[in-house]
């Protein structure tokens, strides 16, 4: 286990304030009072009350965290109703808990040790050791978990020593008592984590198959998280960790609920936030639809039998009691069986397994291996990273499944010759059905064209659909068929929308190739119409760039609006720079890279593009990151293409986002590569800041971002309006030069602003920059004067706006 490298602790006492000493030494007496503080100091170790005043613990707790801040407890079930007791390191290197000459309490560490000392690790762990610069532990808290998980712990088994390392929860919120409740790595021929109530499996997390747990499709990698399972002669153990250092994170087994929620530390609301929980829905309950069913959250009723299989007692099946589960239609004989291959699972509970680890074992091999065992009913791979590898069967009947969609796993049952020839007749069937749709398919689309022909011809053709006509074969660009996004998206299912606005819904698909997709669905009362959509499937089916989202196809069918792009997983710019607790993901190096890309991007479309276009939307939430945190600009719904020299044009209607709006946009309409550039100043700004344009900033003015920090930039302090979570990694050169090139490209006039080619330049580079000029402040306002608002065009948009045009001194 790597722990994260610690210095020798402050021993402070709590009523002088005062340090006695940075360990607990030999022989050394630790009374109520007393508290050891890690390093860093995060956690802390001594006597502290729960909630009852009257009942005292030996506890590691977080030292500024005030709820839900202890993470374990020593004598747990035998609370000290005064302050008399005391803990003591003896010679032989055991810490021993006394009261009342009474021992309530000890570690019993199996080696001596000459000039023992005990230390709290800047991870929570409280470890002993045989002395101060030794890397060796006599004895861990960590060994030794109470109802929490924390960063870098192991849950599992130290074969060696026969030692299991479970959570186990606490009978109440004030009472650490251990309840009946607990999760551990059970040591199956294949292991697996169970939590049970008692002796009774209450939820499975599925074995682990080389890149996550097989019931956890959602254990992904992620820039918050990284998780490792080991399993060798050794030991047997799950663990997690953090990416960023920074950030607090713990997992809780709790006895009232019966769950396991992860929680993360929001600095900014000083509060838990609940960011996972486990069981997850009702299929994740332990064997919910008995032996040789499966359950599925999206049937209804949730339990079916396996494909060959029927319920045990039909009755009682019907009338939702699936306890009794499904028997084959046809037993087995031995003769003539194969497998069938059913997929999207979490496998079975591995109790009756036999495991093979060797990499060189691939399914045809697993095949053969459980073909000749007649008890084997089931195989696969152990895992299933890249062609997959090892072998995992089953005998006896199948238990716990569950059908999962997205991330599951293949499963081979063995079937008798009458069921594979009924699966054979089946597929058969499938394929005849292919043809037929196939050829009714081709027959369709000649009726289609020579249809669309005669309609050409006609007057009164649909606007909408005349427009997708004109433009359809103007696109280079595949047309997918409805449905196969519905099955991709699960019939847009509410658990797969990863995303909502004023055109509509976002979801998240997956193809049957496998390619992870995001799917754009225009609601019927977008504003961005057949117009908008033909020319978003237009222009970036135009261009190709590493900072431009790419778009894979496009679907109009039966009143249906779809884009359909490659599936960025980390989501959109916006959900982590105005999130105080997510935002400290973005570190200073990620958000200048995130700044360069953007600027690249953009230059690509207004000079390096087959044609010149001007986005007029660019804001946060179009901008979207990949898994490595790779900018990319989205939605052109909105933007407008121009040929040869041609730079600016005009409009009547004001499309885009107030707030990232260019001046001589917002008032008179006028649009050009100028106002894309506006819009990037205020986009560099909030990244810097992690804060929206549109706050309010100081509360007897009415100042934008912009204008916030241009104040700070007059008095020569622009550094202070910097993202409190970027201070401690910022480069302060790097800082305040996009600042300033911030504040460039927000300057009132177009023509003061640098082109996104001098964008570039100014931030790759050490060149001395131009002073900037006041920018143009966009406001809103509660109410406009008369003879202001009846020169304006025509805005869409429910607030009406003002410029203030600041002399230039």
């Amino acid at each position: 286990m790597n722990f994260i490298p610690s210095i020798l602790f402050i021993l402070s006492l709590i009523v002088s304030n005062s340090i006695a000493s940075s360990i607990i030494t030999q022989s050394q007496s630790f009374s109520d009072g007393e508290i050891i503080v890690s390093s860093k100091g995060l956690f802390e170790f001594g006597f502290f009350s729960i909630k009852d005043p009257n009942k005292r613990y030996v506890c590691i707790r977080f030292k500024n965290i005030s709820t839900q801040n202890v993470v374990w407890v020593a004598n747990d079930g035998k609370p000290i109703n005064d302050y008399s007791a005391v803990l003591k390191l003896n010679s032989s290197g055991s810490l021993v808990l006394t009261h009342n000459n009474n021992v309530v309490w000890f570690t019993n560490s199996s080696t001596k040790a000459q000039k023992p000392v005990a230390q709290l690790l800047d991870n929570g762990n409280l470890v002993i050791k045989e002395d101060s610069v030794s890397k060796t532990y006599l004895w861990q808290s960590f060994d030794y978990p109470s109802n929490t998980l924390l960063a870098d712990m192991k849950l599992g088994w130290d074969l060696k020593r026969n030692l299991s390392k479970c959570l186990k929860a606490w009978k109440s919120d004030d009472d650490p008592t251990p309840g009946n409740f607990t999760w551990c790595v059970v040591l199956n021929p294949y292991p697996d984590i169970y939590m049970m109530k008692g002796e009774k499996k209450y939820h499975r997390l599925g074995p682990w198959n080389g890149l996550r747990f097989s019931g956890m499709p959602e254990m992904k990698p992620n820039p918050v998280f990284s998780y490792k399972f080991v399993y060798n002669k050794e030991e047997v153990y799950y663990s997690w960790s953090f990416n960023d250092s920074s950030l607090i994170s713990t997992v809780v087994l709790n006895q009232t609920s019966y769950q396991r929620p992860r929680y993360v530390w929001s600095k900014a609301e000083e509060s838990w936030m609940l960011y996972s929980r486990m069981p997850g829905d009702y299929c994740d309950l332990y064997s919910l639809c008995g032996v040789n069913g499966y359950c599925s959250s999206t049937n209804s009723p949730i339990c079916e039998c396996l494909n060959g299989f029927k319920p045990n007692f039909p009755e009682k099946w019907n009338s939702m009691d699936w306890s009794d589960g499904c028997v084959r239609n046809h037993q087995l004989n031995c003769i003539n069986e194969g497998f069938v291959s059913v997929p999207n699972l979490k496998i079975p509970d591995t109790k009756n397994t036999s495991v093979d680890h060797d990499e060189s074992i691939g399914l045809e091999q697993c095949r053969a291996k459980c073909l000749k065992i007649c008890s084997c009913m089931a195989y696969t791979n152990t895992n299933i990273s890249g062609a997959g590898s090892g072998c995992v069967m089953w005998f006896g009947d199948l238990i716990d499944i569950k059908f999962i969609p997205l991330g599951g796993q293949v499963l081979y049952i063995r079937m008798p010759a009458s069921e594979l020839d009924d699966e054979h007749r089946r597929n058969l069937r499938k394929k005849v059905l292919i043809v037929v749709f196939a050829a009714l398919g081709m027959l369709l689309l000649a009726i289609y064209f020579f249809y669309r022909f005669r309609r050409r011809s006609v007057v009164g053709t649909s606007k909408s659909e005349g427009d997708y006509e004109r433009h359809e074969n103007d696109m280079d660009l595949p047309l997918l068929n409805l449905s196969t996004i519905i099955i991709a998206t699960d019939n847009f299912s509410e658990k797969n929308k990863i995303g909502e606005g004023g055109f509509g819904a976002v979801y998240l698909g997956k193809l049957g190739s496998g390619l992870e997709i995001a799917v754009k669905r225009l609601s019927q009362s977008s504003k961005q119409g057949m117009g908008e959509f033909i020319n978003e499937v237009k222009l970036i089916a135009n261009v190709q760039h590493r900072n431009l989202v790419k778009l894979i196809g496009c679907c109009i069918q039966r009143h249906e609006k779809l884009l359909v792009y490659e599936y960025m997983s980390n989501g959109s710019l916006d959900y982590f720079i105005f999130d105080h607790t997510r935002s400290q993901l973005l570190d200073w190096p990620k958000r200048f890279h995130i700044i360069c890309g953007i600027a690249r991007g953009l230059m690509y479309l207004h000079q390096d593009s087959r044609l010149r276009i001007i986005h007029r939307d660019l804001k946060t939430s179009n901008v979207l990151l990949d898994d490595t945190m790779n900018p990319k600009i989205s939605d052109f719904g909105m933007a407008r293409t121009f040929g040869g020299n041609q730079i600016e044009g005009n409009t009547n209607i004001i499309v885009g986002t107030y707030g990232y709006m260019a001046p001589e946009y917002a008032i008179d309409g006028q649009f050009s590569v100028k106002s894309d550039v506006f819009s990037f100043g205020v986009l560099i700004l909030e990244i810097i800041c992690g804060k929206k344009n549109r706050v309010r900033y100081r509360a007897k003015q009415t100042l934008n971002l912009v204008a916030y920090a241009w104040t700070f930039w007059k008095h020569e302090r622009a550094l202070q309006i910097i993202d409190s979570n970027i201070e401690d990694s910022s480069i302060v050169s790097e800082v305040s030069r996009c600042i300033h090139v911030a504040l460039l490209c927000v300057q009132q006039y177009p023509e003061d602003r640098p082109t996104m080619a001098d964008v570039i330049l100014m931030l790759g580079s050490e060149m001395s920059l131009d002073e900037p000029k006041e920018p143009g402040f966009i406001k809103r306002r509660e109410s406009i004067e008369a003879n202001s608002s009846s020169s304006r065009k025509d805005i869409s948009s429910n607030y009406e706006l003002t410029i203030t045009s600041l002399s230039v001194r």
